[in-house]
């Protein structure tokens, strides 16, 4: 079973990008911050729904990378359009945010870029709200496909799981999400 903070991390760093962007936008080093921080959420998502694959993720801040490995072992992660055409700056918001002061990052496509990450965690059905496919039937269901001591706080973690099982559940539902 995966680690659901894995995911939780993830939003994580797209609340702080999304904070930083409302309070900092003029100020350049904390836009590197929050290009930074969309990068981290890109990734973190990427490696959360491989772990739950059961795939050793390895130390890598390669979007391309991780990207593959998805696709390669079945992950059920959603990689939008805007991320697989911008994988490689985005590669770059990573590491270059942080050790190149003289990195000069454009307003708008940060805000292009935390618009189109938010994107991103809606399609992978990643937020606080509780998703509407998510009827009491399906969460029944999804219920039996989980651990019985397993507990699920919030609308988020059933947001997770739903996400990391809906194939399976629609497999054995016979509906189509």
């Amino acid at each position: 079973m995966c680690d659901i903070r894995y995911f939780k991390s993830a939003y994580h760093c797209y609340d702080v990008a999304a904070n930083l962007m409302k309070f900092y936008e003029s100020d350049e080093m904390y836009l590197n911050d929050v290009a930074y921080n969309l990068q981290q959420c890109i990734e973190k998502t990427l490696k959360a729904f491989l772990e739950c694959k059961g795939v050793t993720v390895p130390q890598t801040h390669s979007l391309r990378k991780l990207i593959e490995m998805s696709k390669n072992n079945g992950s059920a992660v959603v990689i939008t359009e805007w991320i697989r055409q911008n994988q490689y700056e985005l590669e770059t918001w990573e590491a270059d945010t942080r050790y190149n002061f003289d990195m000069c990052l454009e307003v708008e496509r940060i805000r292009t870029g935390l618009q189109e990450v938010k994107k991103f965690l809606d399609q992978n059905h990643l937020s606080y709200i509780l998703n509407p496919e998510l009827t009491n039937e399906r969460r029944g269901h999804m219920r039996r496909l989980l651990p019985k001591n397993l507990e699920i706080r919030d609308d988020f973690e059933w947001n997770c799981y739903y996400t990391i099982f809906r194939k399976k559940m629609a497999d054995q539902m016979e509906y189509v999400p």
